[in-house]
């Protein structure tokens, strides 16, 4: 419907994209190398500058099939490559290797910082036509048939913008005590806390990653040192009252416990660098879509970092939101056939994650032997191994 009878409504942007994170960057990025043909007018609006991440030294972990989908962008120069991944649990037997040449690639993935990450990609998003709108921050919008109206506050003041369609890309990490309406999204507390930081090892292995499940939760080790070979990105998942008492530990006894929960596979760890510690668990929206506006990345799904799958299932859902968009044009339609064409790579995903945070964390020995049992199983089936690898690294982008 217009504003006025035959005359057209007037839209400061085609699309409005809110959250300049790695998702909403690669969206933006994506969306205007095709805009030679779609002719789209695009916002990307974030309440900081780009410039505030680059130190951000967070390790991002990133699969090969994300790899290719953002070397169009540029990709940073900075990563470490994973060609071996070692999955295994503590105190039992059991354990699968993954290696890149079974699946014929270069890299099964990469790790890199997200300062690294963010900085490649807006390098790419500033070469465009996007209208960057930075130190800006967006509140709740208002939809009609044929617009969305988001109100915007930055240092020269409020305004508003109307826009055709609204992309909500905002990251963030899962707020404990967060609960989801019935039928509106998924919610779950895993009663589990995240320590994180860079550590070294006194024998480390090149380019190998590791998930170790132990009883409290799975620790991950990824691989993040370039030239130093001996760093190594911790994700330690445990209770929250021992997440807590070990952040107040000092150096040599936190890394004496943690050689305790992980064992003597790189030898001895011999620093601890960064220490931080996050409350982990799901949150993940039943219907992406509300008319006009389309949530993606963490804005639709925050999930248990166990096999790093956050990250690249967002960046699947931007691209694939791209060809959406570039096809059918900032519609209700095009956001529609999005969401379709997601469902299926969102729900083996998230239910991939979910269940192995859950799985691996119950200490019953009977249940302990199964899942060793299906470990070492996974290496005399070489289908179901390469087919649960090939999702982990490519999702299902139909």
């Amino acid at each position: 419907m217009s504003d006025v009878q035959g005359i057209e409504p007037h839209f400061d942007y085609d699309i409005a994209i809110v959250g300049a994170g790695p998702v909403g960057l690669a969206l933006a990025g994506w969306l205007a190398r095709r805009s030679a043909t779609s002719r789209l007018s695009i916002a990307l609006i974030d309440a900081r500058t780009p410039e505030a991440a680059v130190n951000d030294p967070r390790a991002l972990a990133l699969s090969h099939g994300s790899r290719v989908m953002l070397q169009p962008l540029g990709f940073p120069a900075d990563t470490t490559p994973i060609r071996h991944i070692h999955v295994s649990q503590r105190g039992h037997f059991g354990r699968t290797l993954i290696e890149h040449d079974e699946h014929e690639l270069p890299e099964l993935g990469y790790v890199v910082r997200y300062g690294s990450l963010v900085g490649a990609l807006a390098h790419a998003v500033r070469a465009t036509p996007v209208d960057w709108l930075t130190d800006t921050s967006a509140f709740a919008p208002l939809q009609d048939h044929d617009s969305v109206t988001l109100p915007l506050q930055s240092a020269s003041g409020e305004r508003t913008i109307r826009v055709k369609a609204l992309v909500n890309a905002e990251g963030g990490l899962y707020q404990k005590g967060d609960v989801a309406a019935p039928g509106e999204r998924r919610a779950r507390d895993y009663g589990q806390t995240a320590i994180v930081g860079t550590v070294s090892v006194s024998d480390p292995r090149a380019n190998t990653a590791w998930e170790r499940f132990t009883s409290e939760g799975p620790i991950a080790l990824l691989p993040c040192g370039g030239q130093r070979h001996a760093d190594y990105s911790l994700v330690w998942c445990c209770s929250p009252d021992e997440a807590a008492r070990r952040m107040q530990l000092d150096d040599d006894t936190f890394l004496a416990e943690l050689v305790a929960a992980f064992g003597t596979r790189m030898g001895r760890f011999t620093r601890i660098a960064s220490r931080a510690a996050f409350p982990l668990g799901l949150t993940a929206l039943d219907v992406l879509v509300d008319r006009r506006t389309v949530a993606i990345g963490n804005a639709a799904q925050t999930l248990h970092p166990v096999a790093g799958q956050g990250l690249n299932l967002g960046l699947r859902d931007a691209l694939a939101l791209t060809d959406a968009l570039s096809a059918d044009g900032p519609r209700p339609l095009a956001l529609a056939r999005f969401a379709q064409r997601r469902a299926l790579d969102r729900r083996l995903t998230i239910t991939a994650t979910d269940t192995l945070a859950r799985l691996f964390t119950i200490d019953f020995p009977p249940l302990a032997a199964m899942r060793g049992l299906a470990l070492t199983a996974l290496e005399f089936l070489p289908p179901v191994k390469t087919a649960l690898a090939r999702q982990m690294m490519f999702g299902q982008r139909r």
